[in-house]
């Protein structure tokens, strides 16, 4: 910071200096230093506080999909959905291409986001699940930095104690009420299924992604969700407009996220990357300058911390509620990712989990999976191997799907090596996601690829051991025990 002085202050100084320039110096003179010297530094801590940043907190508008795959916007490479408005956002900001929840289903994820704690330690790892009593979340945290903490939306999560955002009636009226700086999170409801009838889709004319089965129904609905996925970008818009309006944008950090994949076969309810990555877009004037992108590796669990340092708050010091945090403490699992929004940074976590259980999906054997993903590798442990896998898609049909690539598999080899690879999976599975984004080639009977799993089942197993994972036993109990 540069010092300002004022012209008494710098006579002063300068008559002092002069006196000062002989082999000695007087009583008087002695006299005039120090109150020179007295006045540099009243001068310097006024200079101080009057160039510091006394700049109100940033509000914080976070927008959360409901099952949107990573890649399906137009920022992201697929140029078949319309989602203008995310798209634009992506170039006035910062687009994360290696974003992550740790569990592919809507409450588990949910509850990891707002609370910066992994799925089996909250409690909230099967579906439909709840925390653990006592814990707490990033509205607890917000509040006691000063901040309105609002939910618009869905909600799917629980004990309400744990999560006690307001409600508000009036998005507007929410933004300006008072000085107050607010946290308001709108929790859309698309694109989770029942998808809308197609508009503006042709499925003639679409790309089928290469781990699906590329037929009729298939491609209607993914004609069904793209419509749904623009009905989410143009709620985006409608915020942005919002908070334009308000005259908060300029004071105000946008997030932009997918939540986890899409009811399709090997998105949500997997640990695969269509289930577990996700979009993450940041907005954040006169801090991140616009149109750029970042392969740092963060995890849902990395935002409740960023929150509470972008608020003020030092995130080593919130008390989450819940044990086994690191350290043996009750922090979050998370850190704060504000140095690669400030631009400081370029990396953050070497590796991202996973986790996945059948439980709270449908009655029937439970079917635990576990991950880790690095930069270039992705290890799969299925603890229960011997079971086939089902869930609400394979026993209820969602959206005409899956019955589909059942008839076909009785004619077609690729589609029964799809159903089949889906529903019946060995002990591990390992992939090189750099030349095999969609993890079609399992690489774990290859021995050169052994010690690469090993190390990384290591990894798992000691993340699993911190969380109170006990694998099959976490899988059968009582959830969150």
């Amino acid at each position: 910071m540069r010092a300002y002085f004022s012209k008494a202050a710098v006579g002063l100084i300068g008559n002092a200096r002069r006196d000062a320039g002989g082999i000695s110096i007087n009583r008087y003179n002695r006299l005039n230093l120090l109150k020179a010297s007295a006045l540099c530094v009243t001068v310097a801590l006024v200079a101080h506080l009057s160039f510091a940043d006394t700049s109100p907190k940033p509000n914080i508008l976070l927008i959360l999909a409901d099952d949107l795959a990573w890649n399906d916007a137009g920022c992201y490479g697929n140029p078949e959905v319309r989602t203008p408005n995310i798209d634009k956002l992506s170039k006035q900001g910062l687009t994360f291409t290696q974003a992550f929840t740790a569990t592919a289903m809507c409450a588990p994820t949910r509850q990891q986001l707002y609370t910066g704690v992994f799925p089996v330690r909250n409690g909230a790892y099967p579906n439909h699940s709840k925390v653990k009593k006592g814990t707490r979340s990033i509205v607890h945290h917000l509040q006691a930095l000063g901040y309105r903490v609002g939910l618009k939306g869905k909600k799917h999560f629980g004990p309400a104690e744990s999560f006690p955002f307001d409600k508000p009636k009036s998005i507007t009226e929410y933004m300006t009420k008072d000085n107050a700086p607010f946290c308001l999170i709108f929790a859309s409801h698309h694109p989770h299924p029942k998808w809308p009838q197609p508009k503006g889709y042709d499925p003639n004319k679409i790309t089928v992604p290469p781990f699906l089965v590329d037929n009729v129904e298939t491609r209607q609905a993914l004609c069904r969700y793209y419509t749904a996925v623009t009905a989410f970008d143009t709620e985006v818009g409608d915020y942005l407009d919002r908070l334009q309006k308000s005259g908060k944008a300029d004071n105000t950090i946008v997030i932009v996220t997918s939540e986890q994949g899409p009811d399709f076969p090997g998105g949500k309810w997997t640990c695969y990357d269509y289930g577990l990555r996700t979009q993450f877009i940041v907005k954040w004037p006169d801090v991140i300058s616009p149109d750029k992108e970042t392969a740092a590796m963060i995890q849902y669990v990395d935002v409740a911390p960023t929150l509470i340092e972008i608020a003020g708050g030092n995130p080593e010091d919130i008390d989450t509620g819940l044990n086994g945090g690191p350290n043996s403490g009750r922090g979050f699992d998370g850190r704060s990712f504000m140095s690669l929004l400030r631009g400081k940074a370029t990396q953050h976590n070497n590796v991202v989990f996973g986790v996945h259980t059948t439980q709270g999906i449908i009655a029937g054997k439970p079917y635990p999976v576990r991950s880790i993903r690095d930069r270039r590798y992705k290890y799969i442990i299925n603890l229960m191997p011997e079971a086939m896998f089902q869930n609400i898609m394979t026993e209820k049909n969602y959206e005409n799907i899956w019955n589909s690539w059942i008839r076909d598999a009785k004619t077609d080899k690729r589609a029964a090596r799809l159903t089949k690879r889906y529903q019946h999976r060995p002990p591990e599975e390992f992939y090189d996601v750099d030349r095999d984004p969609f993890e079609q080639n399992n690489l774990a009977d290859q021995p050169q690829y052994r010690e690469q799993m090993n190390q990384m089942k290591e990894q798992l197993e000691a993340w699993m051991a911190r969380q109170g994972d006990r694998g099959v036993k976490t899988e059968t109990g009582k959830f969150g025990q």
